[in-house]
């Protein structure tokens, strides 16, 4: 049987980087979701971000972007710990990507070192019918990882985009974090598999395509925690780099590093929209809130969005695909 033709070949002629997608090599997928990591220095996130996901998905593919904490090698013993390394796959990917914003826009689409190629490349590796992207930092509660089990099986038979919301965590120690409640940050994170559901470039980052007339679900508040760790200062590099996450097209960004900003200076309780949690003794503050916490409160969790003037703005400028995603 002859070679089969490359969908989209890396501008740098690596064939072992060249996309080529399952229904080109006329491979037939199985049902179910796999759920796709692109991760770097993820390690101290996976203990609890892996589990629930394990519990919740068919298949998890974990594609490790250069990391030097031993990332890969913890997310193969979580799981087989768990008995489940038949349904895990890791991979690495060595080429360095272009950051989301100007490095981004300056790197053409089929290069190795495009966020666009870097994204089909993973993603032409799920054999189940639904992918979806997840981040190395981004904890389900229990009736989160319920809900996406069911959801495996009930989306069989339709072509359906599934959104979540995900709330913002700030660790400041074990014991301590401030989760931020101000806006909805609602993202698609569940795809059905096909040619129209593959990820084009835009000015930013990589957007995903979808054909108009797909159904579209949205989960409810609370099922999700992104976590972010004060001793870490992620957002150091904003500070040094000039990355241009000052462009209000931005504004989740912007916002997380208000977030950040307000807690080292003291001033979190001055900020709108964030909620002080304390564990109890014993009990981390990433469990207390994915656990307890966030069940036991009322809903709906945020109650706050995005002032209209602003949002419009935002919206308009997008290109045109963006701005029905951000709508």
């Amino acid at each position: 049987m002859p070679p089969t033709t490359p969908d989209i070949p890396s501008l740098e002629g690596l064939a072992d980087y060249d996309v080529t997608w399952p229904w080109t090599r006329g491979e037939h997928s199985t049902p179910g979701i796999t759920c796709v990591f692109r991760v770097r220095n993820e390690a101290r996130n996976l203990p609890w971000v892996l589990p629930p996901i394990l519990s919740a998905v068919q298949h998890v593919l974990l594609v490790d972007n250069g990391s030097t904490d031993g990332t890969l090698e913890v997310a193969e013993q979580i799981a087989a710990d768990l008995g489940a390394r038949d349904r895990f796959t890791g991979m690495t990917y060595p080429h360095a990507v272009a950051r989301a914003g100007g490095e981004h826009l300056a790197t053409p689409a089929t290069s190795v070192h495009s966020l666009t190629h870097f994204y089909n490349w993973c993603f032409s590796h799920v054999r189940t019918a639904y992918s979806m992207k997840w981040d190395g930092d981004m904890v389900l509660t229990p009736e989160g990882a319920g809900i996406l089990r069911d959801l495996s099986w009930q989306l069989e038979t339709t072509r359906t985009i599934v959104s979540m919301p995900r709330h913002p965590l700030t660790v400041v120690d074990e014991r301590t974090g401030w989760l931020d409640l101000s806006l909805r940050f609602l993202e698609p994170w569940v795809y059905p598999m096909g040619p129209d559901f593959t990820f084009v470039k835009a000015f930013d980052w990589e957007l995903r395509e979808y054909p108009a007339d797909v159904e579209r679900l949205v989960l409810q508040q609370g099922l999700c925690v992104e976590v972010k760790w004060l001793d870490a200062d992620e957002y150091a590099h904003w500070r040094t780099d000039g990355i241009d996450f000052t462009n209000t097209r931005l504004y989740r960004k912007l916002r997380e590093f208000e977030v950040d900003e307000a807690i080292r200076s003291g001033r979190a309780e001055e900020l709108g929209g964030l909620v002080r949690v304390d564990a109890p003794a014993g009990v981390h503050i990433i469990d207390h809130v994915t656990r307890t916490w966030l069940r036991q409160q009322p809903r709906p969790l945020v109650k706050h969005s995005l002032p209209a003037s602003l949002r419009e703005r935002t919206v308009r400028d997008r290109p045109a695909g963006e701005q029905e995603a951000q709508r």
